[in-house]
């Protein structure tokens, strides 16, 4: 046949048809593998495979018909199909021809057979040439899409039919389709233009050859461009049917010609010096002519070459056909190995061509490629090595790797690669070979400091190769064997040792691949700590996340937190509110408030909530409060228990940790508590009780959720005092509480010793925004000694006798004249004293008490409180004690409200702090005394404002204050 395969026999399958239906048979011989398969099936099936050339089918099948296979074939693939029908009709043969039949052939005569070879022997030529056809369109597409080359097919009248990704760009938006291929807007900065591109097309069409063209292109604003455009018309018979068109930059390659034709005659100059050797010998190779340079490969001198008689002495025997370079007349690039004089093999490139000089008939043009050999191989066995490196996840890998592909890429085994520990500061040898074992014995690890050959160059950065490195002063082992040395740095990762104990072993090309090999496992050293990065950063991403998450949930519970506190009218509903909302969100499975009443040692659950099975839990732990002093291991007790002694928080992440050590453990697990805090419920520090809460995981208690529930602490302790407030605001009964205080630091206590007099404040305390001012009543001192003995007292800001010059208060001015104003004698002067730093009047408000009185002597004072109904006396009496030190109790009693609602705390609700200050200075000055102590002049002068506020502030309260008694609270009758 006139056509080949692959293995030079196409395979054939025919299909076995019905039972009643005479088989297929080939009965010419050809070269064909036939083969049968019983059904339509294994047919498919041998095509899907890919294992047959064509397709042999009767019309009648054990599993359907030849039509119907040659539909599906045709479905799946383009194999070529003969339908050999045993009667065959027109209706079938068009049928068939529609489906796509490669070959029709019925067997309804005796010349049946004879057809069916001849009809499969076309089918076979038709699927060949079909193969072909597609492959040369994918060789064509192939060259034609090269991203390097601009190409476009035209139509013989320059139309562009077709054109690749680089010729589009060339194109622009003007090159529309009635334009022809020389008319392109883009050969407008060609020379010659459009005229030198038609005139390339014209001749490419008249000669039906390929033309060539080289066009210079000059830009304003780039330099000269040499462009390479080639047409190949494209030609079917006798008819051109298209042109292939090309245009490639050859600016670099025109620049080199150029230079290349200006340094011919130094190249001239140069070629005797060049390191290529040139032999000539005569037909029986003896030697005519040796070059002088022959020793840079030999090592021999030109006379020794001469000596050795014949060329196969220094060269390979038979190493050319002379036929073949008589054909010729040159033969290049024959490698073939040579030994030089010191016995070293040398890989030669030799190029031979027959000469005439004087007796010489060969010239050998000898190019030694022993470097270049050697590079490749080396560059190959890197390329492996880099493939293995792709794979590497550790430095462990990356540096065993190494050190076993030294031997490949650089010939020598002795080889050893150093990590840095950036934790301790060394380089530490994880991976060597046995031969640097046994070369230079066991390898220590080096400190990263230039004291060491190892450490000099990991901190320097820079390749280090010595010919002998016992010569170098860093050199600190005289009992190794190894010479030769490279050290290269692996980056920051560490360095790459290779020797040998040959010295000067390390060449050009050897230094080079030792840095390549180095660079590569840098690069993958780089990659591994990139994806460690990267994991790491996933890691801490995912964590931050779930943190945010956390907190974002943890913030919605303490909102509504926060709005169920607004909305509380007791301390139970605020308990409540927040045990509830923090079991609410499955976020804590179980939470509860203690407090531990006055006079017990036992933690009592004022709160519960809980998600799961854990409501009998507090039932079956201990929360016995040990006193200081007790022997007991407080870290075995209950959280709770524990944040009551120390007022401090408690964590325990792991409920399992120790479990056998702590009864409240077993307890707390066996209801799936796995993780805990406890709180304190803490304001002004006074303590209201404790607040815990349980997790179903461990470590769920993190920093952030630590702080948010320390914080609501204090929220909760913040609003149990405000309700503590207002019900002393609207109770209308109160305990009277008096104590007797012998604390020398107590301010008023020092100033009444330094003045050795008696200060009484009765109400009068205005807060401000730094502290507090007091009206004081002094008895048996002078208002103005009162007032400069306040001066030295850190505690008190200023001070001055209420009607006198307020500028008394500054350190060096005394009060001068101003002691004569009202009680000025020791009896009753009123003096105003500003107090730095929170006071005890404004903590006992907090938690909902009166500060009513206080005396102070040189020796002692004595404080009167009143305590509301509904307000702990002990937490009042826990404030006293807390501020000042030797605090005695000495009375308490019961006081009853005359009224339903307190007025003086109505009063205050209704006027504003500015008028209730111009009130008391005026009240204290002596105003409202008949006759008038103060002027409303003088009064308003200290206060500095003018008369008419003043007057305008007094008149208000005034009106307010009657309004009151008469309008709202009504007039005692006569009979009462």
């Amino acid at each position: 046949m006139g056509f080949a395969y692959a293995d030079d026999e196409p395979r054939v399958i025919v299909v076995e048809p019905a039972a009643d239906v005479e088989p297929i048979t080939v009965e010419r011989e050809f070269a064909a593998s036939v083969s049968t398969v019983p059904t339509a099936t294994d047919a498919l099936e041998a095509i899907s495979s890919g294992d047959l050339d064509c397709l042999v089918t009767p019309q009648r099948l054990t599993d359907g018909s030849g039509l119907a296979l040659l539909e599906r074939v045709r479905e799946r693939s383009e194999v070529p199909v003969v339908l050999a029908p045993w009667n065959g009709d027109e209706s079938l043969a068009s049928d068939a021809v529609a489906a796509g039949v490669t070959e029709y052939v019925p067997r309804d005569d005796d010349a049946a057979a004879d057809a069916l070879a001849g009809a499969l022997e076309r089918a076979l030529e038709t699927g060949h040439e079909r193969a072909e056809t597609k492959a040369r369109a994918r060789q064509f597409d192939a060259i034609f899409d090269d991203p390097e080359t601009a190409a476009w097919v035209l139509a013989p009248d320059g139309h562009i039919r077709r054109a690749n990704e680089a010729a589009r760009e060339v194109m622009d938006s003007a090159d529309g389709n009635e334009r022809t291929f020389p008319e392109l807007a883009w050969f407008d900065a060609v020379d010659g233009g459009e005229t030198t591109v038609s005139q390339v097309l014209e001749r490419a069409l008249e000669e039906r050859s390929v033309v060539r063209q080289e066009l210079r292109r000059t830009m304003h604003d780039a330099g000269p461009q040499t462009l390479e455009l080639s047409m190949r018309p494209v030609i079917d018979g006798e008819t051109v049917t298209a042109v292939l068109v090309r245009m490639s930059d050859v600016t670099e390659r025109a620049r080199l010609e150029a230079e290349l034709r200006e340094s011919e005659e130094l190249h001239r100059v140069t070629l005797n010096n060049m390191t290529d050797t040139i032999l000539i010998t005569d037909e029986t190779g003896a030697f005519t002519y040796v070059c002088p340079n022959v020793h840079f490969i030999f090592g021999y001198s030109d006379d020794e070459i001469h000596e050795m008689g014949t060329i196969d002495t220094l060269l390979e025997p038979d190493l050319f056909d002379r036929e073949e370079l008589a054909a010729e007349g040159v033969l290049t690039n024959i490698e073939c190995t040579a030994t030089d004089q010191a016995g070293r093999e040398h890989t030669l490139l030799v190029t031979v061509r027959e000469v005439s000089i004087q007796d010489g008939t060969l010239l050998y043009s000898c190019r030694d490629i022993t470097k270049r050999k050697r590079r490749e191989e080396a560059l190959t066995a890197l390329h492996r090595t880099s493939q293995d490196l792709l794979y590497a996840e550790t430095d462990h890998e990356i540096a065993t790797a190494i050190v076993e592909a030294s031997a490949d890429v650089l010939d020598l085994d002795a080889s050893a690669a150093f990590l840095f520990d950036t934790d301790e500061n060394v380089l530490r040898p994880v991976a060597h070979s046995r031969e640097m074992t046994a070369l230079h014995g066991p390898l220590a690890p080096r400190r990263a400091t230039r004291d060491s050959i190892t450490g000099d160059v990991f901190v320097e950065g820079e390749s280090h190769f010595y010919r002998d490195v016992q010569e170098s002063p860093l050199f600190s082992n005289p009992t190794t064997d190894i010479k030769s040395v490279g050290i290269v740095p692996l980056g920051d990762h560490g360095v790459f040792l290779v020797g040998t104990d040959e010295p000067d072993a390390f060449d050009e090309v050897l230094c080079e691949l030792t840095d390549l090999l180095a660079t590569t496992a840098e690069a993958a050293l780089d990659r591994v700590k990139r994806e460690r990065g990267l994991r790491e950063r996933d890691r801490t991403l995912k964590q931050r996340n779930r943190q945010l998450a956390r907190l974002n949930r943890v913030n919605e519970i303490i909102r509504e937190i926060d709005v169920a506190l607004v909305r509380a009218e007791t301390r139970e509903e605020i308990e409540r509110a927040v045990c509830d909302r923090l079991t609410t969100a499955d976020r804590f499975s179980f939470a509860w408030i203690g407090a531990v009443n006055a006079g017990s040692d036992e933690l009592v659950p004022r709160t519960r909530a809980e998600t799961g099975r854990g409501s009998d839990y507090l039932d079956g732990v201990s929360l016995h409060l040990e006193r200081d002093g007790d022997d007991v291991d407080d870290s075995h007790s209950e959280p709770a228990v524990r944040t009551a002694r120390n007022r401090e928080v408690t964590i325990v992440d792991n409920v399992a940790t120790d479990l056998r050590d702590a009864a409240w453990r077993s307890e707390a697990l066996a209801r799936e508590y796995h993780s805990v805090i406890s709180v304190p419920i803490a304001y002004d520090e006074f303590t209201y009780g404790v607040l815990t809460v349980y997790a179903d995981r461990p470590d769920a208690i993190d920093e952030m959720t630590r702080a948010v529930l320390a914080e609501l602490g204090e929220i909760v302790a913040s609003a149990i005092a405000g309700i503590e407030r207002k019900s002393a605001l609207l109770s209308e009964s109160s305990t009277r509480l008096e104590f007797d205080v012998a604390d020398p630091g107590f301010v008023l206590s020092r100033l009444a010793s330094h003045s050795e007099c008696t200060l009484s404040v009765d109400g009068g305390v205005r807060q401000r925004e730094t502290g507090v001012t007091i009206f004081a009543t002094v008895e048996g001192a002078s208002a103005g000694d009162v007032v400069r003995a306040a001066d030295d007292l850190v505690a008190i800001e200023h001070a001055w006798v209420l009607g006198g010059d307020r500028t008394e208060t500054t350190p060096d001015k005394s009060v001068g004249e101003s002691d004569s104003n009202r009680g000025d004698d020791g009896n009753g002067a009123t003096v105003v004293l500003a107090l730095a730093g929170p006071s005890l009047a404004s903590q006992l408000a907090d938690h909902g008490a009166v500060l009513r009185h206080v005396e102070a002597t040189p020796e002692h004072a004595r404080l009167v409180v009143e305590v509301p109904h509904g307000v702990d006396e002990r937490k009042t009496a826990d404030v006293v004690s807390h501020t000042l030190a030797d605090v005695t109790l000495r009375s308490k009693q019961s006081v009853e409200r005359t009224t339903g609602r307190d007025m003086r705390s109505t009063l205050l609700e209704r006027v504003t702090d500015r008028q209730l200050e111009v009130v008391q200075f005026a009240y204290y000055g002596g105003y409202f005394q008949s006759p008038r102590e103060q002027s409303g002049e003088e009064i308003a002068e200290t206060l500095d404002i003018s008369p008419a506020a003043f007057y305008q502030h007094n008149r208000t309260v005034q009106r307010k204050l009657f309004e009151l008694v008469f309008d709202e609270w009504g007039l005692p009758t006569v009979d009462e």
